[in-house]
């Protein structure tokens, strides 16, 4: 289980599990953690969850937290029906053709929650007269749906636009996987394989943080590119450089011809103004990114 941060792409919280499906507990338990790891300046927790984390007890952690979400409903008999009997309309400003919502309780949640749903017909040759209907991902003879379950008041396409960033995080956990060796086990033990998974996100990590420090003060947090870290080490690691010591001096000299010498000059003046204040340190600049 893996959460990312959407506005500066840091590995918030996660755990590396076996192939069991998580428990709603565990799934809570996740959620908590996340929210106790997000800074304490953050005012507002908007929340973006697939399938596997569609409970009731994910929908409790969010509203203890006072957070706001949109989780992608799984397939049952219940929901199933209630897509039957919506009343559906266009969807012009989404790509289905036809949205609807409604209320439902699901088997086991403590109250009714919003559900939104898109529906997609079937290219015609896909279509077979009097087929029986065969329930994959809320696929029917005719339709494909989405569907989601939120807390959100906004219309369907504010939702569906909401969720579908979410379409980046899939993004950083394939760098993760390829480029920070999380789908390395090295282990035959559980739990050395778990340590490894901790450190391959904090080296994710890391390569967030460089990217962090070496913003431009004025950056909107909103407008922040993300960087590999198969890129990063393009830039700072793998280079041509000489290690010399003189006069019980030691330096690296890097070619006249680095291309990102500026860059790597601007990240070693912000390194050497790091300096103890309180508890923490002092900001190395201004102003604070929002």
């Amino acid at each position: 289980m893996l959460t990312f941060l959407a506005e500066t792409r840091e590995y918030l919280w996660g755990e590396l599990r076996n192939g069991d499906r998580p428990t709603g507990k565990q799934i809570a338990d996740h959620l908590r953690q996340v929210l106790a790891a997000l800074p304490p300046g953050v005012q507002q927790v908007f929340g973006r969850a697939d399938s596997g984390f569609y409970c009731w007890e994910a929908v409790e952690a969010y509203q203890q937290a006072n957070g706001r979400f949109v989780m992608v409903a799984r397939k049952t008999s219940r929901l199933i029906e209630q897509l039957r009997q919506a009343a559906w309309k266009p969807s012009p400003k989404t790509d289905a053709e036809e949205e609807c919502e409604f209320r439902c309780q699901p088997q086991g949640w403590n109250q009714e929650c919003r559900f939104v749903a898109l529906r997609y017909e079937k290219p015609r040759q896909e279509v077979e007269p009097g087929e029986a209907e065969q329930y994959q991902l809320f696929e029917t003879s005719q339709y494909t749906y989405r569907v989601f379950v939120t807390d959100l008041g906004e219309p369907t396409d504010f939702v569906t636009w909401f969720y579908n960033q979410r379409a980046s995080a899939e993004n950083l956990i394939q760098e993760a996987n390829n480029d920070a060796g999380l789908a390395a086990h090295p282990s035959g033990r559980f739990d050395v394989n778990r340590n490894h998974f901790q450190m391959a996100m904090l080296a994710y990590n890391l390569n967030c943080w460089l990217m962090l420090f070496n913003r431009q003060p004025e950056a909107d947090v909103t407008k922040l590119r993300h960087i590999t870290l198969a890129t990063s080490r393009l830039r700072f690691l793998f280079l041509a450089a000489k290690i010399w010591r003189h006069a019980g001096r030691t330096g690296v000299s890097y070619s006249d011809h680095y291309e990102e010498k500026g860059v790597f000059q601007r990240l070693m003046d912000r390194l050497r103004r790091i300096v103890p204040r309180g508890q923490g340190y002092a900001p190395v600049m201004q102003p604070a990114l929002r």
